[in-house]
């Protein structure tokens, strides 16, 4: 594939170590991947103009932030013209309670990825945003029960290969 960014075995490991520890100090990653400092920001900043990295942030507790019940929602659009696709993907941006949104294959559409405090702030999600928004023609729901492994890193083993 023509413009594919190609990656050694210290990209790797500094892509590993950035996903394992976002805060680390540059010095620190620079010895974690047997670099000098200004060789490791040089790759850091080849990555992030690449687009390899795209951004740095935390990870939250969701309950500690009162948003205690999480659920999958499974979506069908009633047509899937340009204009309504693009209405559908425009609302799920507005919507905070959706953390991911996936177009899909098979018999449903999309995939929504959803966080709320309770039962009725989910109801409250699905009758007036959701269902409220036009042009879905179905929605199926799942509640997670406990998280058995969440997003941890990407796999970055699959690049040696």
């Amino acid at each position: 594939m023509a413009g594919e960014v190609q990656f050694d075995r210290t990209d790797i490991r500094l892509l590993a170590e950035i996903q394992r520890d976002g805060r680390a100090t540059n010095a620190e990653l620079a010895a974690r991947v047997n670099l000098s400092p200004s060789a490791c920001l040089r790759r850091l900043q080849r990555l992030e103009s690449e687009g390899v990295i795209v951004g740095y942030g935390a990870r939250l507790e969701p309950r500690q932030l009162r948003l205690g019940l999480q659920a999958f929602v499974r979506v069908q659009l009633e047509k899937h013209d340009q204009a309504a696709i693009g209405h559908f993907v425009d609302s799920v941006q507005a919507w905070d309670e959706v953390v991911a949104c996936h177009a899909l294959t098979g018999d449903m559409d999309y995939l929504l990825h959803v966080y709320v405090r309770d039962l009725e702030h989910f109801s409250r999600f699905l009758l007036d945003r959701l269902l409220n928004a036009g042009g879905v023609a179905d929605a199926n729901s799942s509640f997670v029960l406990r998280t058995v492994k969440g997003f941890q890193a990407l796999p970055l083993s699959q690049l040696e290969s």
